[in-house]
């Protein structure tokens, strides 16, 4: 019995923090505003903003927070949106395999919370802006 005991210790302290071993604490998420290509996109994030250009990828901490997004380009209506959290499918059995401290190292690391891995945002053309005109060819 005792040996079935330090065993079940063991495994429990093998898995703890499976999520920060087996998934880190940063993830790519890939940026895309449809239709509008060179879109500057500004994610807000608790370490600073974080810059890409669509369609682009940018690598980002986890964390709980919803992060917002901000996506400009001259001639389009400022695009916003929100990057949602959510959490890790491993988060839960953390709890039941490695136990409250597995899920305390990653909730501390932020890698038990995921963002989706593609995020669009919403562009439409500006009425007020004018673009300026191809050039004409001339026949000759």
């Amino acid at each position: 019995m005792r040996t079935l005991a330090w065993t079940a210790a063991g495994l429990a302290l093998t898995l703890t923090a499976c999520a920060t071993i087996t998934r880190g604490t940063t993830q790519v998420v890939a940026v895309d505003t449809p239709g509008v290509p060179g879109a500057t996109c500004t994610i807000q994030t608790q370490s600073g903003p974080q810059l890409v250009t669509t369609p682009g990828a940018v690598t980002l901490n986890k964390g709980s927070n919803a992060l917002p997004i901000q996506c400009t380009k001259e001639c389009y209506v400022t695009g916003s949106s929100i990057i949602p959290a959510g959490t890790e499918t491993m988060a839960a059995g953390n709890v039941i395999l490695g136990g409250v401290i597995g899920l305390g190292v990653d909730a501390a690391s932020g890698a038990m919370n995921k963002y989706p891995d593609f995020v669009t945002v919403a562009m439409t053309p500006d009425p007020a802006c004018r673009q300026p005109l191809a050039p004409t060819r001339r026949r000759i």
